[in-house]
């Protein structure tokens, strides 16, 4: 009988398994999922079969529907497997010498991924897998023993004989991920890392992709928790203008602002050649976003209210600033003031012309307690918001928060360009102190905040602890590779109108929680219309030249500025 039905069995197996694309795999990379595949490929086959002999009337053993399909998915999964192992086996003793010996620091989701990808890899070879979870220790990942914890890491690399060290914890804190970056490099391994947080969970790189560490991974800071639905339903849909758009923080507001679908983002920007990389950014990796490129100056009234005229936008993010402090301390003071107090003046009125729903200051630690033209100008910018939130059914919300990592004309990008040429690295003061975090995380931070303010409200990021400068250019020589006695650190002295720390709160201010734990709310005094009728006969005043002058006139407005002598 057998003889007799193979025919028919065959018959009906090809087919089922040709249209299941068991065919097509390739037997090299044969998974978990090719055998569950031929498990439902067989379960199908041996129904089809069991049907047909059924109308044929033929009665084969019934024993035959149980063995046959046991035999076949041992046969085919079994050899696909036993050529992958075969295959593999072959590839690593031919390449054995040529893998660079490594050491995993993590065990969770990332280094068991980082594990398995190294494992198929022609460069890597893991020798070890290291781990601040005990429990762990002594098992496998992927044919990786579990050898011990972080500590560990200096005895077994020379052991082992590995010259480099991967942190795959990329959901870690950012302390543990410094604590381990520090050993391994105490221990004399090249250390790499795996990608960002934000960049896995965005598919845009996978955990294989890995990277030298950089002082974002040193300084980052644990992943803002965002109100996603809120933002969607707040800014999807609508028209947002971001003003500063081809800046660092403008830039990545736009970016993040792409993800919510807003109907039609403006891009309102002076500097061109800024503009138009956005808009060339834009093309590439948001083609469905419908985006709007405005060349204009937040001073130029007319040109702004035609920009919002035509395009009613619903929510607005004031980036434009001037923020250097030593530029604008001296001889463009009055630029500073018209720039960041009058441009933020006529970008709000038209917020107001025109209905807007909310109008989002991005402001500065350097606004609290000002001792500089540029803090004292942003705190003037702040005030002028809460001055007009009192007749205003548009809600103004401020946030500020301190230094972002590599923003424009940040002390990073300098410190790298100064390494660069050899050295020396300039530091103002050996004790100089500020807070920072990156650029994206900063911009969630806006984000929520513009979502959770009701109006009149200054928001206040948690900036974590401040950072020493000198601190921060040592890791940086570290990471390019350098030692301090190759790359020497200078210290300059403190620049017209610096401070030697930065604080988050004003005097006479008081701080309220909110639901978000990174945000907190400064209640600070509101001004009247009175108030801001004088400030606009002073702006509209004319050009002054005399910045000791401006700093007087600052000082008269913003009772809590010290300028310094």
């Amino acid at each position: 009988m057998a003889l007799k039905t193979v025919g028919l069995v065959v018959a009906i197996h090809v087919p089922i398994f040709a249209a299941m694309g068991l065919y097509k795999g390739i037997w090299r990379f044969a998974s978990l999922r090719d055998l569950l595949r031929i498990i439902f490929s067989v379960g199908m086959a041996i129904i089809a079969v069991a049907a047909v002999m059924l109308l044929l009337e033929i009665r084969p053993p019934r024993s035959v529907f149980l063995v046959a399909p046991l035999l076949l998915i041992m046969a085919m999964g079994g050899s696909r497997f036993a050529y992958r192992l075969w295959k593999e086996h072959a590839s690593h003793t031919t390449r054995g010498s040529e893998r660079a010996r490594v050491l995993v620091l993590g065990s969770e989701n990332a280094a068991s991924n980082l594990t398995k990808d190294l494992a198929r890899s022609p460069l890597w070879h893991v020798v070890g897998v290291l781990s601040e979870d005990r429990a762990m220790h002594g098992r496998e990942l992927h044919g990786a023993k579990i050898v011990g914890a972080f500590e560990d890491i200096s005895g077994f690399a020379q052991s082992a004989g590995a010259k480099h060290a991967i942190i795959a914890m990329p959901e870690a804190s950012h302390t543990l991920r410094r604590k381990a970056v520090e050993l391994a490099r105490a221990a004399g391994l090249q250390v790499l890392t795996v990608p960002s947080f934000d960049d896995l969970i965005s598919g845009k790189v996978t955990v294989s992709q890995v990277r030298n560490v950089e002082l974002d991974d040193l300084l980052g800071r644990d992943p803002a928790v965002l109100d996603a639905p809120g933002l969607r339903q707040w800014i999807g849909g609508k028209a947002v203008l971001v003003s500063g758009a081809g800046g660092s923080i403008g830039s990545e507001l736009c970016r993040q602002i792409a993800h919510y679908e807003p109907r039609t983002l403006i891009l309102f920007e002076l500097n061109e050649f800024a503009l138009y990389t956005i808009e060339q950014e834009f093309a590439e990796r948001y083609p469905k976003t419908q985006i709007v490129c405005a060349i204009g100056d937040v001073k130029n009234a007319d040109r702004v209210r035609q920009v919002f005229a035509t395009h009613r936008p619903a929510a607005v993010f004031h980036a434009a600033a001037y923020k250097h402090v030593p530029l604008m301390e001296t001889e463009n003071a009055w630029q500073a003031v018209l720039n960041n107090v009058r441009g933020t003046q006529v970008l709000a009125q038209a917020a107001i012309e025109h209905a807007s729903e909310k109008f989002v200051l991005i402001s500065t630690d350097k606004a609290v307690n000002p001792t500089n033209v540029m803090g004292a100008t942003k705190r003037l910018a702040e005030m002028v918001c809460q001055a007009l939130q009192g007749t205003s059914k548009t809600s103004f919300v401020m946030v500020r928060f301190g230094n972002v990592l590599g923003s424009t004309g940040s002390v990073i990008p300098k410190f790298r360009e100064q390494i660069a040429k050899g050295g020396p690295v300039t530091v103002t003061h050996r004790d100089i102190t500020r807070f920072f975090m990156s650029i994206p995380e900063a911009v969630q931070l806006v984000l929520q905040a513009g979502l959770m303010g009701k109006g009149g409200e200054i928001f206040v990021l948690d900036m974590g602890e401040p950072v020493r400068i000198a601190d921060l250019a040592r890791d940086l020589i570290r990471l390019s590779g350098f030692t301090e006695n190759e790359i020497r650190i200078v210290y300059t002295g403190l620049r017209p109108g610096e401070k030697l720390y930065e604080e988050t709160l004003a005097d006479g201010e008081n701080t309220l929680p909110t639901p978000h734990p990174k945000l907190h709310v400064a209640r600070a005094r509101h001004e009247n219309a009175d108030w801001l009728n004088d400030l606009n006969r002073w702006l509209e005043g004319g050009a002054q030249t005399d910045y000791a002058a401006v700093k007087a006139a600052l000082a008269q407005r913003v009772p809590e500025y010290a300028p310094q002598n």
